[in-house]
């Protein structure tokens, strides 16, 4: 039997069997180079941390940018220091970004740097929603030559039905035609921002979806951002955002799945998972509730975790090779090459595992045990995953939207999640809990 995994691990290079065909043919790409200015001081491509663990420590990836003054602003306890200084802070930036005529290029970079950091670690909308109309131009101006973080932090505090309008157009021609992959990954994560809370009709969504989705068909090529790990990576992550918004994904999955399998092959372990988790997805989608005037015929859909529990209904086959997949999916959660770091195959070992589960039965969700409990003698089941909220608030992540959802907000508002969860309806709407999960 063809042993995927072997290609995978052996490979020098992140590309599919598709794309390698189309470069012998005569296809050519321009390697792309981070270019990092002083404005620009985070590292080319960030890969977070997949969810091995419950805990929060991807979130805190740092922030490369000197803002000390700024951290001790938002975290002191110093009697002299207002509690609301970092609103002057914030003021003071906005200023400094929206008067073009007295900063310097190199000033309102680190202005924008220093307003991102502010809006990721408190919750601004009423302190910045009447210079909407000047932050926005002056932060889309400033995205070609400048990180696209600033974008993607105003898109989910504002919460605003007109972002997507002003910034898409923009956006993928800094995505298609910068020299710098750490821009190009930026731009693709503020569009799938923009495209999720930036309102979009579903026409829209789905024609960036589809965009999203040619460059992991191409391996980046169609960016001009050929075996290009980390390009590739986002826009698989971008697109699981998305999809999550879709109610039928039918007529996508085919297309979807052809992509995402081909991605398995690829040796950027980044990219492996972000493909896996998006094929979980699919399987899961491809379950609806069971409606009123149905009735359930067989017992093989049903969860067999504790607890009451929707009914679940197969509605279509998702891909039609799937035993293929299964030995695809096993090889990638056993895999042991020394060419692979510990780190990586401790990821692929955990993330696959419970993809192939979801594969083989997509009513499981992630972090799903199979483990007996000793007092009912039924399996544990989902909802292992939690993120704490507060002192009084846990949210279960125990469905593949929700963990696609999880990680983009994580992106986006890194260590000021749990705030921003608190706080801003955008972030509590897009991941609901229920009272059980208190």
């Amino acid at each position: 039997m063809h042993d995927l995994r072997r290609q995978a691990l052996e490979s020098s290079k992140t590309v599919s069997r598709k794309a390698r065909s189309r470069i012998a043919s005569g296809a050519n790409s321009k390697a792309n180079s981070a270019v990092n200015s002083p404005a620009q001081s985070r590292a080319t491509s960030r890969n977070p941390s997949r969810h091995g663990s419950d805990d929060d420590e991807y979130l805190s990836d740092g922030t490369a940018w000197s803002t000390n003054s700024i951290d001790d602003i938002l975290n002191s306890d110093d009697a002299d220091i207002p509690a609301d200084a970092w609103k002057a802070e914030l003021h003071n930036r906005v200023e400094q970004i929206v008067d073009r005529k007295r900063s310097s290029t190199e000033g309102r970079a680190d202005s924008l740097n220093a307003y991102a950091h502010i809006l990721m670690a408190r919750y601004a909308k009423d302190d910045i929603e009447s210079r909407t109309g000047e932050l926005l131009p002056s932060i889309l101006r400033s995205i070609k030559s400048d990180t696209s973080e600033p974008l993607s932090v105003t898109t989910v505090t504002l919460d605003s039905d007109d972002v997507y309008d002003s910034a898409t157009d923009l956006l993928r021609r800094v995505i298609s035609g910068s020299e710098s992959v750490h821009t190009k990954v930026s731009a693709i994560h503020a569009l799938g921002a923009a495209a999720f809370f930036g309102g979009t009709s579903e026409e829209e969504l789905e024609d960036t979806m589809s965009f999203f989705l040619e460059i992991v068909e191409s391996d980046g090529l169609s960016i001009d951002a050929h075996d290009e790990g980390s390009v590739v990576t986002a826009a698989l992550e971008e697109w699981g955002l998305l999809a999550t918004g879709v109610d039928d994904l039918e007529e996508a999955t085919e297309t979807a799945m052809e992509a995402f399998v081909e991605q398995l092959d690829s040796a950027d372990a980044g990219v492996q998972t972000a493909a896996g988790e998006n094929i979980a997805l699919l399987y899961e989608k491809s379950y609806t509730p069971l409606e009123d005037d149905e009735e359930f015929a067989s017992e093989e859909d049903e969860d067999d975790a504790p607890g009451p529990r929707e009914k679940m209904v197969k509605r279509y086959n998702v891909y039609r090779r799937q035993d293929q997949l299964l030995h695809t999916l096993d090889a990638l959660a056993n895999a042991s090459s020394r060419r692979i770091s510990k780190k990586d195959r401790k990821t692929l070992h955990s993330n696959f595992a419970d993809i192939r589960n979801s594969v083989e039965k997509p009513t499981r969700g992630p972090k799903y045990s199979t483990a007996i409990d000793q007092e009912t003698g039924r399996v544990y089941g989902g909802g292992r995953m939690k993120v704490k909220i507060n002192r009084s608030c846990e949210v279960r992540i125990d469905k593949w939207w929700k963990l696609q959802r999880l990680n983009a907000l994580r992106r986006v508002l890194q260590a000021g999640f749990t705030r921003h969860f608190d706080e801003n309806e955008a972030v509590s709407r897009c991941l609901p809990f229920s009272m059980s999960d208190r």
